[in-house]
C-alpha cells in the first residue's frame, strides 16, 4: 500500500495544509481555549473544515477520500474523525454536530475504513480512548469521569441513527 502516491502528492499536501490545523488540532484548539472567543474562533472553523471533508466525500469516486485507494489523507482524518463522536464532541466541546448523525459521507468514510481494513480497527481501542482523554485532562475533567456513551461508539456499517434513518425514509417517498 502506497499512502503518498506521486501522482496524488500535490492534492495531499494541499490537503495537509488545512486538515491538521483546522481538524486534527482544531479539536485541541476548541477544548484547551480559555477565552469565550478563542473556543468559539476554533470550533467555527473546525466544522467549517469538517464541511469541507463532507463536501469533497460526497464527490469522491470511490470509498476513500482520493477514490479507490487509502492515503495519508484518510490516515490522518481518521485519528480524528474516529475520536470525534466517543470523545471530542463531550470533551472538548466540538458539539455543533457529530459525525454520525450530521456528516453521512464522513461516517460512510469513517464506517468502510474501520470495518473493512484491519489496520484502523486493529490499532482502535475506544476503551483506551475515552479513558485516557477524560482522566489525562483534569483541567477540562476535574473529576475523571468517563462518560458511558456513545453505544456503540461506531455503528456498522449498515447502521444509521434513528435520525438518519427517518431522514433516508422520508427522502425516498419524496
Amino acid at each position: 500500500m502506497v499512502l503518498y502516491p506521486e501522482t496524488l502528492q500535490k492534492e495531499i499536501e494541499a490537503s495537509n495544509e488545512w486538515i491538521y490545523p483546522d481538524i486534527n488540532n482544531g479539536v485541541y484548539r476548541s477544548g484547551f481555549a480559555t477565552t469565550e472567543e478563542a473556543y468559539t474562533r476554533a470550533v467555527t472553523q473546525l466544522f467549517a473544515s469538517l464541511d469541507r471533508v463532507e463536501a469533497h466525500l460526497s464527490s469522491s469516486p470511490g470509498p476513500y477520500y482520493f477514490g479507490s485507494s487509502i492515503t495519508e489523507v484518510d490516515v490522518r482524518l481518521f485519528t480524528t474523525i474516529v475520536r470525534f463522536d466517543p470523545v471530542y464532541v463531550q470533551h472538548f466541546k466540538t458539539n455543533i454536530k457529530d459525525i454520525r448523525s450530521g456528516y453521512p459521507y464522513i461516517h460512510k468514510w469513517l464506517r468502510n475504513l474501520y470495518w473493512n481494513s484491519l489496520a484502523f480497527k486493529e490499532t482502535t481501542e475506544f476503551a483506551h480512548i475515552k479513558a485516557h482523554y477524560t482522566k489525562s485532562h483534569t483541567q477540562i475533567n476535574p473529576f475523571s469521569i468517563t462518560p458511558v456513551g456513545p453505544e456503540p461508539p461506531i455503528l456498522r456499517e449498515d447502521e444509521e441513527v434513528p435520525a438518519v434513518k427517518f431522514a433516508l425514509s422520508m427522502a425516498a417517498k419524496k
